[in-house]
C-alpha cells in the first residue's frame, strides 16, 4: 500500500501560490463538454502527494463579473472595506474572498426587506415563503440577476457578510509523482450554463480554464491527503471504474504502477458520451495496453448508439471475469458522480456476487457492503 503523504507547511489554512503551466481541452470535435486538462507546476514549495490525493484549489470570481455586480449594488469599486490585514477595496475582496456565481439566501431575504410595498414584493415573498420554490429560485441565479429583478442598494459593509465566503475545491489528482516531479494534473470538466439571459460558470473550473494566465505564480494550492483512496499493494490486481472526470486518480494509479514496476493486472472501466470526442487520455491508456500495463480495458460510450450503454453494463458483461478477479485479491475503485454512477455500480456489484457467486440478494449485499468494503478494505470510493 502506498505510504501517507506527509504533512505540509501549506494547508487549508496556508495555500502555497502555484502556476498553471498547461491548460488544454481533452474533449474532441463535436463533444458536448469542455473537459480539460491542467498542469499546476508546484516550484519550490516542497509538496508532497501520492495518487489517490485530492488538490485544494482556492478559485477566484472574474474581474468583470464582479465589475457588474458592483454596477448593480450601486457602488463604486474603490469604497475601502476593513479586513484583518487592514483597508481593501470592496472589489478586491469580491474577486478574492466570495462566491458570486449563486446567490445566498439570506441576500434574497435582505432583498425583501428592502423592497417597497407592491407587485414585486408580494412575488418575492412567495418565493421566499415556500421552501421549495425557494432553492429552485437561489439554484440558477447570482446576485445580479437578483438585483436586475429587484433593484435595491447595498453599501459595501451591509452587502459582504450577505455572500457566502469562498471555500477551496477538491480535485482528485491526475497525475504520479514519480512520472511528472513537481507537477500536479488535473481532468476537470468546465462549468457553463446560460440561465437568466446571462453566461455563467463553475467558480472553480472557469477560474482554472479562464481566468487564470499561464506560468503566474497566483494559484492558491494545497493537497488534501486522502484517508482511503490508496493504492493496492503492488501485486495486488486493481479494478477501476472512472467515467468521465472520474478517469483521473486512476490515470495517476497506472503511470504510478508502471513505474513501479508492479506485477498487479489492472483492469479499467471508462465510459463518456461519445468515443470520437470524449475518450479522455485514449492515447495514453492504448498505449498502457499495447505495453501489457493496462491488461484489460473495458469502454461504455453512451450515445454512440440508440440504447444508452454505462459502465454498469460493462460490469454485467464481464460479470464471471469481475467475480474471478475479485477471488483472487483484486481491489476495487470507482471515483466520480456519487448520486447515480456510484449507486449504479455499487448495485451492480451486489448483482455480479448474486450470478457469478451464487449468493443470495442477502448475501451478495452482506459480502459486497460488509465483508468486501468493511472487512477486507478491497472496495474504495472517492465519490462527489
Amino acid at each position: 500500500m502506498s505510504t501517507p503523504t506527509p504533512p505540509s507547511v501549506h494547508n487549508r489554512a496556508n495555500p502555497f501560490k502555484a502556476r498553471l503551466t498547461a491548460n488544454y481541452s481533452l474533449s474532441g470535435e463535436g463533444s458536448n463538454k469542455d473537459t480539460r486538462h491542467f498542469v499546476v507546476h508546484l516550484g519550490e514549495s516542497g509538496i508532497k502527494y501520492v495518487p489517490g490525493d485530492s488538490l485544494g484549489v482556492v478559485p477566484r470570481n472574474f474581474p468583470k463579473g464582479v465589475d457588474e455586480l458592483l454596477t448593480y449594488l450601486r457602488l463604486d469599486p474603490a469604497t475601502t472595506v476593513e479586513q484583518p490585514t487592514g483597508a481593501v477595496a470592496v472589489r478586491d475582496v469580491l474577486i478574492h474572498q466570495h462566491i458570486l456565481n449563486r446567490v445566498s439566501k439570506k441576500f434574497v431575504k435582505a432583498v425583501l426587506e428592502r423592497l417597497p410595498e407592491g407587485s414585486k414584493k408580494t412575488s418575492l415573498a412567495e418565493i421566499v415563503g415556500n421552501e421549495e420554490a425557494f432553492d429552485d429560485y437561489v439554484f440558477t441565479r447570482d446576485y445580479t440577476d437578483v438585483l436586475i429583478e429587484y433593484p435595491v442598494q447595498f453599501a459595501a459593509a451591509e452587502f459582504l457578510p450577505l455572500a457566502n465566503k469562498i471555500a477551496p475545491r477538491l480535485y482528485s489528482i491526475a497525475s504520479s509523482p514519480k512520472a511528472h516531479p513537481g507537477e500536479v494534473h488535473l481532468t476537470v470538466a468546465v462549468v457553463k450554463y446560460h440561465t437568466h439571459g446571462r453566461e455563467k460558470m463553475g467558480i472553480a473550473s472557469g477560474y482554472l480554464a479562464h481566468g487564470q494566465d499561464l506560468n503566474k505564480d497566483e494559484i492558491p494550492v494545497y493537497i488534501q491527503p486522502t484517508k482511503h483512496f490508496h493504492m493496492p499493494p503492488p501485486d495486488a490486481p486493481m479494478i477501476m471504474v472512472g467515467p468521465g472526470t472520474g478517469i483521473a486518480p486512476f490515470r495517476a494509479f497506472l503511470e504510478e504502477r508502471e513505474i513501479d514496476g508492479a506485477k498487479g493486472k489492472n483492469w479499467l472501466f471508462f465510459g463518456d458520451q461519445k468515443r470520437a470526442s470524449d475518450f479522455l487520455y485514449e492515447a495514453q491508456f492504448t498505449d498502457l495496453q499495447r505495453k501489457g500495463i493496462l491488461t484489460k480495458l473495458d469502454t461504455a460510450f453512451s450515445r454512440d448508439q440508440a440504447e444508452k450503454i454505462y459502465v454498469q453494463n460493462r460490469m454485467q458483461e464481464n460479470g464471471a471475469e469481475l467475480w474471478k478477479w475479485l477471488q483472487e485479491g483484486a481491489y476495487f475503485y470507482v471515483c466520480g458522480d456519487a448520486k447515480r454512477m456510484a449507486k449504479d455500480v455499487h448495485q451492480m456489484l451486489i448483482t455480479i456476487a448474486q450470478e457469478h457467486g451464487g449468493l443470495s440478494p442477502e448475501a451478495a449485499k452482506e459480502y459486497i457492503e460488509v465483508t468486501f468494503a468493511k472487512t477486507e478494505k478491497r472496495y474504495l470510493k472517492d465519490v462527489y
